[in-house]
């Protein structure tokens, strides 16, 4: 039975950008990182906590528990350390568990070699203490190992998260190139909108970045409509200890009646503001949420503090001869017409078009889209010359 006090080293991974805003998160919940990388960062950390990090991190994309590391110089030495380790504590004896990995040793040339190394190593243990071995496969949904083998040194961990922790499970509507979850609520972390203040999003497209301030505004839990974990299927694990925490993070949520400030869609396609309507509703915010199909010099920008966030298209896959130029001035000219006191961004990954918005930036901040380099462009919104 693992024992879920038991504190060890918990490795937060996030996408490339987003390792500033993952350790305001990490630190809000009560912990210090003790180390940080351009892809996430480390703390101390028991299984426990893991249930919370799990729960509450908006952009991080998995929690790994370390269970050991060692030096290891061969595939053949692998597999002894790795069936040296009391996996009968950790997966169930009539469970499935999946491997993945991250490897970079001169002995690996093929990263599932390694997996079904660690694979056999697993089940061989497991036979031997407990007379029969657990299923295996490539499915994340059941006790998930995660082995990083870098030069010399090996660290095998459990994966508490299973699927990415950028799965919210509200989004049952999509659009063409839709933003990942994590990357929005960084986004969103780098301006400085505060939850009570107007959040307006023309171009809103499927409408993760107006779900994921909605989300904020209301101290709702970014894993709230999930119901599967990689922790749910380690041995020990505490079912009501885990509804608590649930019932707890529920209480904590502010009601939607309650929330100061108007967060606004809009898209002058039909079908995204449609798609992004659906989307809310699963989420359980579309109450809180203004929809309306529109140009974006149409988009009501009501008075008082808050921020407009556009992410219009980059224009890295567009037909020939379609020129987005216009667009991105009609961006600047929008915001200097109508966001007079706010402060305006604009995300997109061509620096060209960002240029020509038209507004002198107070910020640029480095982002990535999946592989696609980005930049947050803040500018604060004046009512006539400065």
């Amino acid at each position: 039975m693992a024992d879920f006090s038991k504190k060890s080293t918990v490795s937060i991974t996030c996408p490339l950008g987003l390792p500033p805003y993952l350790t305001d998160e990490v630190k809000e919940l009560g912990f210090q990182p003790t180390s940080t990388r351009d892809t996430g960062l480390e703390i101390e950390a028991n299984l426990r906590d893991c249930m919370t990090l799990n729960y509450w991190l908006r952009t991080a994309h998995r929690v790994h528990y370390l269970i050991d590391e060692k030096p290891i110089n061969g595939p053949e030495q692998l597999q002894e350390w790795l069936q040296e380790l009391p996996w009968e504590d950790y997966i169930p004896e009539d469970g499935y568990f999946s491997v993945t990995s991250r490897i970079d040793h001169r002995t690996i040339e093929n990263d599932q070699y390694a997996n079904v190394l660690c694979k056999d190593a697993v089940a061989d243990r497991m036979r031997d203490k407990l007379g029969s071995r657990p299923d295996s496969g490539s499915d994340l949904d059941k006790t998930v190992l995660f082995l990083f083998w870098n030069k010399d040194i090996a660290r095998i961990f459990i994966d508490t998260s299973g699927e990415s922790l950028s799965r919210r499970n509200y989004r049952s509507e999509n659009v063409s190139a839709p933003m990942q979850e994590t990357l929005a609520a960084g986004i969103i972390a780098a301006t400085k909108w505060e939850p009570g203040q107007h959040f307006i999003n023309p171009m809103a497209g499927g409408a993760t970045l107006a779900i994921e301030a909605a989300l904020k505004a209301t101290n709702r839990a970014p894993a709230s409509l999930r119901h599967n974990f990689g922790f749910m299927h380690i041995n020990g694990f505490d079912k009501q200890e885990y509804q608590h925490m649930r019932d707890k993070a529920k209480a904590a949520s502010k009601p939607l009646k309650e929330v100061e400030g108007k967060i606004i869609a809009t898209d002058i396609d039909p079908a995204a503001t449609i798609a992004g309507s659906r989307n809310a509703k699963t989420a359980g915010v579309d109450q809180l949420i203004e929809f309306n199909t529109c140009p974006l010099e149409e988009t009501e920008v009501p008075d008082g503090d808050g921020v407009i966030v556009v992410n219009p298209p980059y224009g890295l896959r567009l037909d020939p001869g379609e020129d987005l130029r216009p667009l991105y001035r009609s961006i600047g000219d929008f915001m200097k017409d109508k966001g007079a006191g706010k402060w305006g961004y604009v995300f997109t990954g061509n620096n060209a078009l960002g240029k020509k918005v038209g507004l002198r930036t107070s910020s640029k901040t480095q982002f990535f889209n999946t592989t696609v380099e980005c930049r947050l462009l803040e500018y604060e919104l004046y009512s006539g010359s400065k």
